[in-house]
This record gives C-alpha cells, sequence and structure tokens, in this order.
C-alpha cells in the first residue's frame, strides 16, 4: 500500500507541478512503485483538467480572454513537460536531415530555430483548440480528450521497445492486468460524462500509435520526448475534431 501512495506521489511530481516531497528512504525504483506511477497518470490528467475548468468557471465571464488564461494554465499546470518534448524532437528530426545523429541533437541543452518554431505552433493550436470548446460549453469533451491523450500513452509504453533505460524499466513494471482494468474504468466513467468518449478514446489511441510510429520511423528511436510530443499530437487532432463535430 506504500508503494502504491509513493508511485500516486511520483506521478504528481513527474507529471505536474504540484510540489511532492519524498524521503531519503523511499525506493522510487521499486517495481510497484513505477507500476503505480503510470497507472496514476490519467487520473493526474483528470486533475488538472478538473482545475482548468474551475479556473474557466471563475473566469467565464471574460469570455474568450477567460478560456484562454484557463489554457495556457493548464499546460502551466504540467510545467509545460509534452511541449518541450515538441521542440525536441522536431530539432533532432530536422538535424537529422542534415546528417547529425538524431538522439545527440536532442540531448543537447540548446535547440535549433525550427525546433522552437514548431514548439510554438504546436503550443498556438492546442491553445487555439482548448479556448474554442472552453468556450462554447464543451467541459466534458476537454475533460475526456485530456484523460485519453494519457491512456493513449500508457498503451504506447506496452507496445513499444524504447531507447531510455528509464522508460524500460517503465514498461517492465507496468502491470497489464491493472492497465486493462483502467482502461474499463475510465470508459465507464467517461461514458458517464460524455456520449462521446468510447469513439474519442478509440480515435485517439489510433492517433497515438501512428504519430509514435511516424517519429520512430523517423527518428529510428522512441524516448520520452517523443511520447511527450504524440501527447501533444493527439490532444490538438481531438480539440479539433471535437471542434468540427460540434459545429456541424
Amino acid at each position: 500500500m506504500r508503494n502504491l501512495y509513493l508511485g500516486i506521489k511520483l506521478s504528481l511530481a513527474y507529471f505536474s507541478l504540484l510540489p511532492m516531497r519524498f524521503a531519503r528512504k523511499d525506493n522510487l525504483q521499486a517495481a510497484s512503485v513505477l507500476n503505480g506511477m503510470l497507472l496514476f497518470l490519467p487520473w493526474v490528467g483528470l486533475l488538472l483538467a478538473g482545475g482548468v475548468i474551475l479556473l474557466y468557471g471563475l473566469l467565464s465571464p471574460l469570455g474568450w480572454y477567460g478560456a484562454l488564461v484557463a489554457g495556457i494554465c493548464y499546460m502551466m499546470f504540467y510545467g509545460f513537460l509534452h511541449t518541450e518534448a515538441v521542440i525536441d524532437v522536431f530539432d533532432a528530426l530536422f538535424a537529422a536531415h542534415g546528417g547529425k545523429d538524431a538522439y545527440d541533437v536532442m540531448k543537447e541543452p540548446t535547440v535549433g530555430a525550427i525546433g522552437v518554431l514548431y514548439g510554438v505552433g504546436f503550443f498556438l493550436l492546442k491553445l487555439a483548440g482548448i479556448v474554442w470548446v472552453l468556450n462554447h460549453g464543451y467541459l466534458a469533451e476537454f475533460v475526456a480528450i485530456v484523460v485519453i491523450s494519457r491512456l493513449s500513452l500508457l498503451s504506447l509504453i506496452v507496445l513499444h521497445d524504447f531507447r531510455s533505460a528509464f522508460l524500460t524499466q517503465l514498461k517492465e513494471a507496468l502491470d497489464a492486468w491493472y492497465l486493462m482494468m483502467l482502461f474499463v474504468f475510465f470508459v465507464l466513467f467517461g461514458s458517464w460524462i460524455t456520449p462521446y468518449f468510447i469513439p474519442l478514446l478509440l480515435t485517439g489511441v489510433i492517433l497515438g500509435f501512428l504519430i509514435s510510429l511516424y517519429f520512430a520511423a523517423k527518428l529510428r528511436f522512441v524516448n520520452g520526448d517523443v511520447l511527450g510530443t504524440t501527447l501533444e499530437g493527439v490532444e490538438i487532432i481531438l480539440l479539433l475534431l471535437v471542434s468540427l463535430w460540434m459545429s456541424c
């Protein structure tokens, strides 16, 4: 039970800006701790989405401006972790065209202009989608998208082999049975909050698989930055699809 508690704290510390403290005696490398960390990832998304909706509820009299603030805060709540991954991935992708080693470029502390421009592009696309769905009152669909993007990431951890010792360790720790039960729970919960959850879930998982395969083919490896970029891509496309569907 303590390892589950540590896993939840580690997930919050890693995937959000919530301050978490650990004792020196805590073994954060234990398989059960890492398994709990992964399985709590969609819950972190649910928590972040709930915070965004609460914030938007307070700022909704401001209209689109309130939605804009809430959307930016959503990305701030996870420390722009996945946005940074977009910059690193596209920086490496375009550097590889010049004959450089993509993995070495990705690990450099500096980034090129192309990576920054792609990061800004992804940021604006995602922010515009969030503003639209919040401003039009599709709050349940926003929650669904945030949760689904993280569920798709868990499925990718099962499917891919990684050029990352930490991700390989996470993959070995992930319990497939508990992952299946997690999917079942969120299918029931998601279907309760919105009738579009299952189609969005299927679309998100397929999108995650295709996006990650594209980057794997281009870069010749998959690591945490590829997963973060995939999450951003899934959220942007799902936000766009919801916006299009609801506008028809």
